[in-house]
């Protein structure tokens, strides 16, 4: 009977020790981060299909050859879809860190997302700078 309700009790201060306010904030903050990730991808994708569509649709100016902008486009795509499903992994992850009283901030993932970003941001710099700009001068009057 004694062991029952040492079992009992330890149970019970479980439960309160899972739901801490503090505990509580910790995750509360963790969705947030997550949900800053997941915008971040949709709008990476959203960038991608803004640079791929922006190429195809010209019906004023002269025709241009397809390029490499469609390259750049699924670039941004398969980041944005990467950084949704990184996104998802981390949280869970650091859920589970939270839980089991365990949390390490992660370096890596803060290295990896800004070497993407910066990378992407060099290739629409080049994408930019090497339009060639007879293409934009041109219009053909119909």
């Amino acid at each position: 009977m004694k062991i029952e309700a040492e079992k009992l009790e330890a149970k019970k201060s479980e439960k309160v020790q899972k739901y801490r306010s503090d505990r509580i904030r910790d995750h509360l903050a963790n969705e947030r981060t997550y949900l800053a990730w997941m915008r971040s991808g949709i709008a990476l994708m959203g960038f991608g299909v803004l640079i791929v569509r922006l190429r195809i649709i010209r019906p004023p100016l002269a025709p241009q050859p397809p390029g490499n902008g469609w390259k750049l486009g699924l670039a941004f795509a398969l980041v944005g879809v990467l950084t949704v499903l990184l996104s998802t992994q981390h949280y869970f992850a650091v859920r589970r860190d939270i839980d089991e009283d365990t949390y390490q901030p992660p370096d890596r993932w803060i290295i990896l997302a800004s070497l993407a970003v910066a990378l992407l941001g060099i290739g629409v710099i080049y994408y930019v700078f090497t339009v060639p700009l007879d293409y934009l001068q041109t219009f053909m009057l119909e």
